[in-house]
């Protein structure tokens, strides 16, 4: 596959991620607004490298929407497994760093995740550690944009980093609060943070490369 900026697989990565979730193919606008991104003009630019790359389907006259090629869509339905997760890439719990990268698949336990879309992350970092998840362990997300006070998320900072954390939210500002006794909570604006999914299953390898 043609290499991505990282903008680019982002977006390519919201559509794959996202497609059985549409009713409808959506519009640049409404990508826009689910993607948080304000020039239309840069987003389709975007789209455009995706089309060259065979991951977008060229636009044909009357047809609304941005559609996903098949090859793209293969990447949702061929692995050997039926019950693999996408694997997204890392998630900090420490200081944010970036979440999306490219999607391969991992085998998850029926048991660790939820009938909704779900995706796997990696643990980069301590903050986390109290509640006895470490760095390198891989955590399973149900993807959804909302979370109860007390719930393990994972939140975009700004749209441009994700952490994991616990979130208390109120009507002034959002708090992301390590589980970790030498760090401290972190406070937000609300619209500074998103909620990309809830923490619902763990996993951890002893095996030491």
């Amino acid at each position: 596959m043609t290499t991505l900026t990282r903008k680019q697989q982002e977006v390519f990565d919201f559509l794959l991620l996202n497609d059985a979730r549409f009713s409808h193919p959506p519009t640049l606008e409404e990508l826009c607004q689910a993607l948080g991104v304000k020039s239309r003009g840069s987003l389709h630019a975007h789209i455009k490298a995706l089309i060259a790359a065979n991951l977008i389907e060229e636009p044909q006259r009357k047809q609304r929407g941005i559609r996903l090629t098949d090859y793209a869509k293969q990447m949702l339905t061929t692995n050997d497994d039926e019950g693999a997760l996408p694997f997204v890439g890392y998630i900090a719990a420490g200081r944010p760093i970036e979440a999306i990268e490219n999607i391969t698949y991992m085998s998850i336990p029926d048991q660790l995740k939820t009938e909704k879309p779900c995706y796997v992350l990696q643990v980069k970092g301590d903050s986390m550690i109290e509640q006895g998840i470490f760095d390198g362990d891989w955590v399973i997300i149900e993807q959804r944009s909302y979370a109860r006070n007390g719930e393990i998320v994972v939140a975009l900072v700004n749209k441009s980093e994700a952490t994991l954390k616990f979130i208390e939210q109120y009507p002034h500002e959002i708090l992301l609060i390590p589980a970790n006794s030498n760090m401290t909570a972190m406070h937000y604006k609300l619209d500074e943070v998103e909620i990309q999914g809830v923490l619902v299953g763990q996993m951890r390898s002893y095996i030491h490369h």
